[in-house]
């Protein structure tokens, strides 16, 4: 045991040991899409939160999502900068742990999210009669913050385990801190961490999964049934909807992939890349998608960006109507 890492140490992010040839243009490139995915998601928050006729649980869960977002980016970018721009490749092992929660809460939140946002529009589409008292705001936001507590008490259960765990190494093979980083260090048996890490994954994401699913497969049933104009907005909505979910899910399995692979050699920045994306697409998409796609909040952010820089505009300023959000009405 005379090789384990005093917690007190720095852990080393190899990943940024690659990036100091080219720090300033990841810096320049950081500094933009973080603010990008600030910016963006502040508006559509800001709108929401403003336009009392968006006080709605999908508007709601709209900026429950892109706040998360938020959450996400930060837990990430701010750090990133400042390294880049002080040239630092390390970490002290508890701002380390602390990263790692932040990291996990915001993926396994995004999916909790994604979930209570499909069973919503089931709801919507497929009881539009009775979809007020099946889902009022009271109820979504006591789901939101079910499935928080949820996440975070599952989470700390499994940081809890890692902290146990001895290290003989110090090197992570990335630019940030994750669970499964720290838990390849260990000089011990870690197959405990493992298979709870392994597990609580593999449920979450049947469970979740499972509920987007059938949830989707009810609206197709209905989109067969309606009208053209009430399918079309349907299929609207859905595609939306998946569209974020699957970018969303290609970099949660990036990072699943890339455990798998811990056997074979992969460059460092492979090891990165494959790790960024599952931070960095879904905060940057989610606001872009759903402030474009959504009808009845494009119209609103329009309205308020006229507001505010009425110079962008040559048409007079009037209030846009807002399309019915409620029932199978979902633009």
């Amino acid at each position: 045991m005379e090789n384990v890492l005093n917690i007190s140490k720095n852990l080393v992010l190899l990943g940024l040991v690659e990036m100091e040839g080219l720090k300033y243009l990841y810096c320049v490139l950081s500094i933009v899409l973080y603010s990008f995915i600030v910016l963006l998601s502040i508006i559509i928050v800001f709108v929401v939160v403003t336009d009392t006729r968006l006080h709605e649980p999908m508007y709601i869960l709209i900026s429950n999502l892109v706040l998360n977002g938020i959450f996400g980016s930060s837990s990430f970018f701010p750090k990133l900068i400042v390294d880049l721009v002080t040239s630092s490749t390390t970490i002290t092992y508890s701002t380390c742990l602390a990263q790692t929660l932040c990291v996990s809460i915001f993926a396994f939140y995004e999916m909790s999210t994604f979930t209570i946002m499909a069973y919503d529009r089931y709801l919507a589409i497929c009881h539009p009669l009775h979809y007020g008292l099946l889902m009022s705001n009271e109820k979504v936001v006591n789901l939101i913050i079910g499935s928080l507590v949820v996440v975070t008490t599952t989470l700390l259960i499994a940081l809890i385990l890692t902290l146990k765990l001895p290290l003989c190494g110090y090197k992570l093979n990335n630019i940030f801190c994750d669970n499964m980083s720290l838990v390849v260090l260990s000089c011990v048996d870690s197959s405990v961490s493992k298979l709870y890490c392994a597990s609580l994954v593999i449920v979450y994401l049947c469970v979740t999964i499972l509920v987007t699913v059938i949830s989707y497969l009810q609206i197709l049933v209905i989109c067969l049934k309606v009208s053209r104009e009430s399918r079309q907005k349907a299929i609207h909505t859905l595609v939306t909807h998946l569209l974020n979910f699957s970018i969303f899910l290609i970099g949660f399995l990036f990072v699943f992939v890339r455990y798998r692979l811990s056997s074979i050699t992969l460059p460092i920045s492979i090891h990165t890349l494959l790790s960024v994306t599952a931070l960095i697409a879904p905060p940057l998409f989610n606001p872009l998608i759903y402030g474009i796609r959504t009808h009845a909040l494009k119209l609103r952010v329009i309205h308020y960006l006229q507001i505010a820089f009425p110079q962008w505009t040559k048409t007079p300023l009037r209030s846009s109507p807002i399309p019915a959000i409620s029932g199978h009405k979902v633009q």
